[in-house]
């Protein structure tokens, strides 16, 4: 049976979630590597250490599968589950009238409903593990609707929105809700876009995943008082506290004149 904390990662082949194992691992936490890239987690198992890991395949809009790896990874952990990390996400890059429309809708399934399916199935197990949390990945898309990326945009939202709810909803249970909200990331994902956006040129690529996973620990860390999103780098932070700030004319004209449109 295993005494250490743990921690269940979506996504964790590459970009973000395999940088969020690394730190969690070098922390001591035993770590679920969970993605649709079964040999990138079972790579990452095995130079993490197999007795500090496990791994699996997993897509997240499969909610039976979903079961089926929190099931596998609760009894590796030994029965606990510290921190659910909904890390999986896919983007697409574009006007919205030229994207077609099953992209978009992968987009709601993984970015949504995969979190969604994730916060549902692992909900017993929080609620059994003391002082447990979820981060979820947002993004700086959340902090105001960006042109180019409509629906990644309101996926976002609605996981900032789901973070909001769930935190309150919970705290009953003790477990915390919050979610990571970067700007642009240097991984594999930006690195692929589709269509290079020009707000990308403007805001310029500052973060890397381990910036980000740093964020997530600091997350899985905090104990004082009530903290829901979490802005990685001092770029993101001031934009959203500019949103908050500023008239809405502002944010709107800011936003215009970053993404070119």
């Amino acid at each position: 049976m295993n005494s250490r904390p743990s921690v269940f990662i979506t996504g964790a082949a590459a970009g973000i979630g395999r940088a969020t194992a690394e730190r969690f691992a070098r922390e001591g936490w035993f770590v679920g590597l969970y993605d649709i890239n079964e040999a990138g987690v079972r790579e990452l198992r095995a130079r993490l250490g197999e007795d500090n890991a496990c791994a699996g395949a997993l897509d997240v809009t499969d909610a039976a599968a979903f079961t089926r790896a929190l099931a596998q990874f609760w009894e590796a952990a030994g029965q606990r589950l510290d921190v659910l990390f909904n890390n999986a996400g896919i983007v697409a890059v574009g006007e919205f009238d030229a994207l077609p429309l099953a992209r978009q809708h992968a987009l709601v399934d993984v970015n949504v409903k995969g979190v969604v399916t994730g916060c549902h199935a692992a909900f017993p197990y929080l609620r059994r593990t003391p002082g447990a949390r979820v981060v979820s990945m947002s993004s700086g898309s959340a902090i105001y609707g960006a042109p180019g990326f409509a629906t990644y945009c309101a996926t976002k939202f609605a996981v900032k929105g789901l973070s909001e709810a769930l935190d309150l909803e919970w705290r009953r249970h003790g477990i915390r809700v919050m979610d990571v909200l970067p700007l642009f990331v240097d991984t594999p994902m930006v690195a692929n876009f589709e269509t290079h956006p020009r707000s990308m040129d403007v805001m310029g690529l500052r973060l890397t995943a381990a910036d980000v996973a740093n964020t997530v620990w600091r997350a899985a860390q905090w104990r004082l008082w009530p903290r829901v999103h979490w802005y990685p780098g001092v770029q993101a932070w001031l934009t959203a506290l500019m949103q908050k700030l500023a008239p809405g004319w502002f944010s709107r004209l800011t936003t215009r004149l970053i993404s070119g449109y």
